[in-house]
């Protein structure tokens, strides 16, 4: 055996030699019970920054736009240890910010990020991801103009996905270029807001590498984001968010946003090529059909900055193409689950086990567990197989001609009249036992027990007007006292001094962020969904066609969605109006509209079980509270 002692010699020396450059390369990913371990340093951490060519030219400069990326990940990580990518696309790194905390990035004096706003780096770059903070084409440091969901918004997130898989070029600030040699290729998105509907978006073109997402309070179409089936929220809004976000000279990108106020059709309310282009289920740049990456949807119900259409019509597309999803359903107003009361360590252990799972392959049963996790209450939450509640039956709610509402048709003949009138919601639901001009009201008796709605209701209308077209509002309101979720206050939500920690931290960038509590209050009364339409938008949003003069005719449309519980003892109320002052800019039209009670309906998703032909019809001493105080819409900006 004498001649193997040579061999066994040099394996000897190839193993002391081996070992000391396999420790100085430093640790590797390691996964204990489902969740990647924190085992890089987050100080040694590369920061780093580059710049991604994209396929548009914005600001028409005659050269192809630049995206500025900030990275930050393990200092192993290259060719000899690939790692995957959270990224957080944002145009507010340098106006409002980000988080409850409003953070900004703060740069060294070699440019590079030394504070990442939020704790994704701070968690996950010791767990072996890098984090990318990429500001938006038009904002920040990257050039360009903001087209405000539109293709430069698109296609210049696009190309820092396809960048990360070797199809498209990157430079450092010397003109050098840049190789994303040590990424795996395989991405995540997420955020809130317009970052999460940046996610949407890059999702929807299809692009591979991109694999999952996590969208929180996103929109899916801007046309739903500022319409409401021809109602039009807010006059040139397009044109005053990409001047926001946009903190070069005014100058620079004023031809831009005059482009937008010329061809939103403002005038008209309508979905027209404008929209469309800004439209991720079925729009000119993508849509849901397109979408590979996996999907994590967080929204709340009670979101009147991006009204939760947004995620219900977004998440049914999703399902319809058997795309593998995850939801959160809350009931605050536009928060982020990180500052959901008593979710933050389970929202935090959450995303880990998702990204996990998606981006590395770590088998810890995220997808064997409750689609949906639901929000009930100001602090109690459930989970079911998934959203909306899987055995909500929709049940039509009639009116009456007495006021009541209840499950039997009005007589046939029967009317109610109101006219079109810009009114806000408080006048709205105030008195509801009385006869006002413009709206009308109607109101079940004493719920016998606690009746869920989940889903999205369907007002089912028929009309006659003595003009072209009116606008129409419908809500449904719970008239009784009840703890609910202050959502109208700090957005549900109040900022405490005490902090706790995620992840790791430096002298320049800590983990920790102040806890909150969720504002809690008792009102006589809450509207719990809203809907409206322009009547000439209720056959086509594109190609409007106004209502005979004199003529009944159908309007049929859906409700924001809710998730919601109407207490025992309370009275569930049907209000129909004109124009609701409250979320539109709209005057009234001055319409007279009178409603056919007998072909009227309300078709609400309760969850069965319930006995709903016990819900009584008798209200006649109702008259419900004189007013109840209802906020505004508050400017969107501030709730970015």
């Amino acid at each position: 055996m004498s001649h193997l002692r040579p061999a066994l010699l040099a394996v000897a020396l190839t193993l002391a030699i081996a070992t000391p450059a396999q420790a100085a390369a430093g640790p590797a990913i390691t996964v204990e019970n489902g969740r990647t371990q924190p085992v890089f340093s987050y100080a040694d951490a590369v920061r780093e920054h580059v710049y991604v060519e994209s396929s548009v030219d914005s600001d028409a400069d005659g050269r192809l736009d630049r995206v500025r990326v900030d990275i930050i990940r393990p200092k192993e990580s290259g060719p000899g240890l690939k790692v995957p990518v959270i990224i957080d696309e944002s145009p507010y790194y340098d106006n409002s910010g980000r988080g409850n905390e409003a953070e900004r990035k703060v740069y060294d004096s070699a440019g590079n990020v030394t504070k990442f706003p939020l704790f994704y780096d701070n968690y996950f770059v010791p767990r072996g991801y890098a984090v990318l903070n990429v500001d938006m084409l038009g904002t920040t440091r990257s050039d360009g103009c903001p087209d405000i969901g539109g293709k430069a918004d698109v296609l210049g997130g696009k190309a820092v996905v396809d960048w990360l898989n070797g199809r498209a070029r990157a430079f450092r600030a010397d003109g050098t270029p840049a190789t994303a040699d040590w990424t795996t290729g395989k991405s995540a998105m997420i955020g809130k807001s317009y970052d999460g509907t940046l996610a949407n978006a890059v999702a929807a073109t299809g692009v591979k590498g991109l694999e999952t997402i996590v969208p929180i309070s996103a929109i899916s179409s801007w046309y739903r984001y500022q319409r409401s089936k021809g109602v039009v929220y807010s006059y040139d809004y397009a044109s005053w968010l990409a001047n926001y976000v946009d903190t070069d000279p005014e100058a620079k990108c004023q031809a831009v946003r005059d482009r937008m106020d010329a061809e939103d059709g403002d005038d008209t309310g309508d979905y027209n090529a404008f929209w469309a282009e800004r439209d991720y289920l079925s729009g000119l740049l993508g849509d849901a059909s397109k979408v590979r990456a996996s999907v994590f949807v967080v929204h709340t119900v009670n979101d009147l900055n991006v009204k939760p259409d947004n995620f219900s019509t977004w998440w049914d597309a999703l399902a319809r193409r058997g795309v593998p999803r995850k939801i959160w359903v809350g009931q605050y107003q536009h928060v982020d689950p990180f500052d959901f009361e008593g979710r933050r360590d389970v929202w935090v252990d959450t995303l880990h086990r998702w990204f996990d799972h998606w981006l590395l392959g770590v088998r810890n049963g995220i997808m064997s567990e409750p689609r949906a996790d639901v929000q009930t209450g100001p602090t109690s939450w459930i989970t079911q197989r998934d959203w909306p509640a899987p055995l909500a039956a929709r049940l039509p709610l009639r009116p009456s001609a007495d006021g009541g509402l209840g499950l039997r048709p009005a007589a046939r003949g029967a009317t109610a009249s109101f006219a079109d009138v810009a009114m806000d919601e408080a006048d709205m639901i105030a008195d509801v036992g009385t006869a006002k001009p413009g709206r009308v009201a109607f109101t079940t008796g004493p719920l016998p027990l606690d009746l869920r709605l989940s889903g999205t209701p369907t007002a089912d209308l028929t009309v006659k007007l003595d003009k072209p077209t009116s606008n129409l509002t419908a809500l449904l309101v719970d008239f009784g006292d009840a703890a609910r979720v202050d959502w109208r206050r700090g957005q549900g939500i109040t900022t405490l001094t005490e902090e706790d920690c995620h992840g790791e931290s430096t002298a320049a960038d800590d983990a920790c962020y102040k806890k909150v509590v969720t504002n809690v209050a008792n009102r006589p009364a809450e509207v719990v969904a809203r809907g409206w339409i322009d009547v000439q938008n209720r056959a086509s949003l594109s190609e409007p066609s106004p209502l005979p003069a004199g003529t009944f005719g159908k309007v049929r449309w859906r409700t924001l969605p809710q998730d919601y519980t109407f207490a025992k003892g309370h009275r569930l109320a049907l209000v129909i109006a004109g124009t609701d002052s409250t979320y539109s800019e709209e005057p009234g039209t001055g319409a007279n509209v009178t409603l056919d009670l007998a072909a009227s309906s309300v078709s609400v998703p309760f969850v069965l079980g319930t006995p709903l032909t016990d819900v009584p019809e008798d209200r006649a001493t109702f008259r419900g509270p004189s007013r109840v105080e209802l906020p505004k819409a508050e400017p969107a900006f501030s709730f970015f």
